[in-house]
């Protein structure tokens, strides 16, 4: 398998992995106990919320991934930052999301994922582990990087809870994920360094 896809397949397993820790913190309701047939309906939720949420995490990191192939094949970054542009934007406006504030915080994240991804296209290794560890020498980079990609994170959180009115429902699921996606991202910098 290639980078682009080893990339590809690693971060889509990674935000199958926080939905499922999402989901698992979550207390059950007491009607999954009480009605016979209601765990097929909460299975279904589960399995709804996991494509969701890869659907939702993906969307800038595929255009991170063609922004780092097309930097690497010499495309001027003026003409593809343009084209970035709109694709978030009209990203945002399908969700009915859209805010200069959350356009701006998602594209600083995929600008800092371009990065990150170009490193790995360039580097050597069967795995996604390899790639990371190939690419970033030493676990202070690494951790520098993690650290900036938590800080463009919480600002999409940010910028989210901002346009959506404070829900406390939503600042909780953001939380959650963004728990579970440090713990995750913990656990790969455990394992690889």
């Amino acid at each position: 398998m290639d980078n682009y896809n080893i990339i590809l397949s690693a971060e889509t397993q990674f935000a199958r992995e926080v939905t499922l820790g999402v989901v698992y913190q979550r207390p059950l309701s007491a009607w999954l106990y009480v009605i016979p047939g209601m765990f097929i309906i909460d299975f279904l939720r589960r399995g709804t919320a996991i494509s969701r949420y890869t659907k939702h995490f993906m969307f800038p990191r595929k255009l991170a991934m063609e922004a780092a192939r097309s930097l690497l094949n010499g495309e001027e970054k003026s003409s593809l930052d343009a084209r970035i542009d709109r694709q978030i934007e009209n990203w945002l406006n399908s969700l009915n999301l859209y805010s200069h504030e959350l356009a701006r915080a998602q594209k600083a994240a995929v600008d800092l994922l371009a990065g990150y991804y170009a490193k790995l296209l360039n580097a050597q290794g069967a795995s996604y582990y390899e790639l990371i560890e190939n690419a970033y020498p030493s676990r202070a980079e690494f951790e520098a990087h993690l650290r900036a990609l938590t800080a463009a994170e919480a600002d999409i959180d940010r910028a989210i809870t901002d346009k959506m009115g404070h829900d406390e429902k939503l600042k909780e699921k953001l939380l959650l994920e963004a728990q579970q996606v440090e713990k995750r991202r913990n656990k790969i910098l455990e394992d690889i360094f």
